[in-house]
């Protein structure tokens, strides 16, 4: 009997495949942990249906999966290698280099250099993740932002090192090592996309593509020193990327400037008939964001902006962060721009959303139990970790051991709560949407202090302690989908050492699909002033 093709009678069918390997007393012991016990009248009846959908699910394991297929004719890879340790820079800024070159007959980004973050499929590049819960797995495709850059003219150099799984906004937490400041030995480059932003920032590449969670990156653009954009929520398509929680998935790019984000922008943005996050977005190639800032007056007037005061006033923000945030901020107003400051309350219940929905999605990703979009699944990637083993969970980090265990925790004890944060979350961006009535972009710091010291792996809460709070002004725009952009505006004395000044990133938030209004306030103000001769004064801190 046919287990592909088949009506539901093969669902009743007493006589499955007689090498079936379910055992009576096996639909007994799957839901067992729940609680739950079968009637023994029902027994057999569901033992024979368990072996059906056995039969079947080897009939579909059977079948060739379906995942583009790369044109690696056109776009060969070119000595795939880990970095020795001469070509290591910042600590282990690289997971790869190899060297793909872009479209021979030039494009938007002919002769610029990329790095992706190394949860961004490239075809035949083994993929660390971060971590070695296991061994590197090697993806068959390209994400559709490889494709479309190579398409672009760009020449690929490698991958960058990610944090652990992703779960940090530090940059010690990768299995391969740390990810050092470019401005400073010793301190975060800010995570999850470290090691790109190290990169860009040190101008060892162009551009790098990140993903952004939470703020993964805005914030080592803003402890870097560069120019780092999440945009609206389905704006690029994240095919081909590792997935946290599909409701806060985003991917973007890092750039030295913010011309370079719209250009790069307008070649990785556009529904790609994959997926479905991606829906609502523009055409590919139908945008005009870096055509519209080249000619644009690179003067404000006319522009509303509106200075958040739960941004600024939250009490993690270290006085000498919002004293320069604030001084970049009234800046705009000698380009013609009018700021106001503005409130809105319910920004400060944004980390604890954003928590919540992470830690129950994070848990059911982790554990291969996320499930409902349309798109391109990583099938190769869910058999290498699958199933985890405990010698595995002991090799995670703790934030990683911390989203499981957080996550069962909570859907247990809270059934409907991840629905809830996605129904706040929701009233959440209207209220930030009517706000966006009223003015054209919103401006707070994107991180409320400077670069941390590294810190170091030990007990679960010395290890996650540089990275809380850094993301109470970045994680909320990830639950609403707002686009974001962090640039960087200046300096600050590190907490540790006065004598150490790190650069401090202003973030600017527009409404839904507003990119536009975002890159041409960010590249109105970098056009004007250098950030780079902008120190805050030591003695605010």
């Amino acid at each position: 009997m046919s287990v592909l093709f088949t009506s539901i009678s093969a669902f009743t069918d007493e006589s499955p495949r007689r090498n079936n390997p379910v055992k009576p007393g096996d639909a007994e012991a799957v839901i067992e942990p729940l609680g739950l016990r079968i009637d023994p009248a029902e027994s057999s009846d569901f033992h024979t249906l368990l072996a059906a959908i056995h039969d079947c699910a080897e009939g579909v394991a059977a079948l060739p999966d379906y995942q583009p297929a790369p044109d690696q004719t056109k776009y060969p890879r070119e000595n795939v290698r880990r970095p020795s340790k001469e070509e290591q820079v910042f600590g282990q800024a690289w997971a790869h280099k190899f060297l793909i070159r872009g479209n021979q007959r030039g494009g938007v980004l002919a002769g610029k250099s990329v790095s992706l973050k190394d949860v961004i499929a490239v075809a035949g590049v083994p993929q660390l993740l971060g971590s070695d819960i296991i061994p590197s797995w090697t993806p068959s495709t390209d994400a559709t932002v490889v494709t479309r850059l190579l398409e672009a003219g760009a020449d690929i150099h490698g991958t960058s090192t990610c944090e652990n799984y992703c779960h940090s906004t530090s940059s010690y937490t990768s299995a391969q090592g740390t990810v050092e400041n470019p401005h400073a030995t010793g301190y975060s480059a800010g995570g999850s996309t470290s090691g790109g932003a190290a990169l860009v920032s040190a101008g060892l590449v162009d551009i790098t593509i990140g993903g952004d969670q939470g703020g993964s990156i805005r914030v080592p653009a803003s402890l870097c020193g560069c120019v780092g954009l999440k945009p609206t929520y389905g704006r690029v398509p994240f095919t081909g990327i590792s997935s946290g929680d599909a409701v806060n998935d985003h991917a973007g790019p890092l750039a030295r400037s913010t011309f370079e984000i719209a250009a790069c922008l307008d070649v990785i943005s556009g529904y790609d008939g994959i997926d479905d996050r991606s829906l609502g977005s523009a055409k590919p190639g139908s945008t005009s964001f870096a055509l519209n800032l080249s000619q644009s007056s690179r003067r404000l007037e006319g522009v509303k902006i509106g200075l958040l005061k739960e941004g600024f006033e939250h009490n993690a923000v270290s006085s000498s962060v919002r004293h320069a945030v604030l001084t970049a901020a009234k800046k705009f107003e000698d380009l013609g721009a009018t700021i106001e400051e503005v409130s809105l309350p319910d920004h400060l219940h944004g980390p604890a959303i954003w928590t919540i929905q992470q830690r129950i999605a994070g848990a059911q990703t982790l554990l291969g139990q996320n499930t409902g979009r349309r798109g391109l699944y990583m099938s190769e990637m869910e058999r290498a970790r699958l199933p985890w083993t405990n010698e595995g969970f002991q090799r995670a980090f703790p934030s990683t051991k911390n989203v499981i265990i957080n996550g069962l925790y909570l859907m247990s004890r809270f059934p409907d709560l991840y629905g809830k944060t996605v129904n706040i979350g929701r009233q959440l961006s209207d209220k930030y949407q009517t706000l966006f009535e009223k003015y054209d972009v919103l401006v707070m710091p994107t991180t409320p202090v400077v670069a941390p010291k590294n810190g170091k792996r030990g007990l679960p809460l010395e290890s996650l302690k540089p990275s809380m709070g850094l993301t109470i002004n970045t994680a909320v725009f990830n639950v609403t989908g707002h686009p974001a952009i962090s640039i960087p505006i200046g300096f600050a004395p590190a907490k540790e050492d006065e004598g150490v000044m790190l650069p401090v990133g202003m973030q600017v938030v527009g409404g839904l699909w507003q990119e536009e209004k975002i890159l041409r306030a960010a590249h109105a103000w970098e056009s004007h002033f250098d950030w780079k001769k902008m120190h805050c004064s030591t003695e605010l801190n």
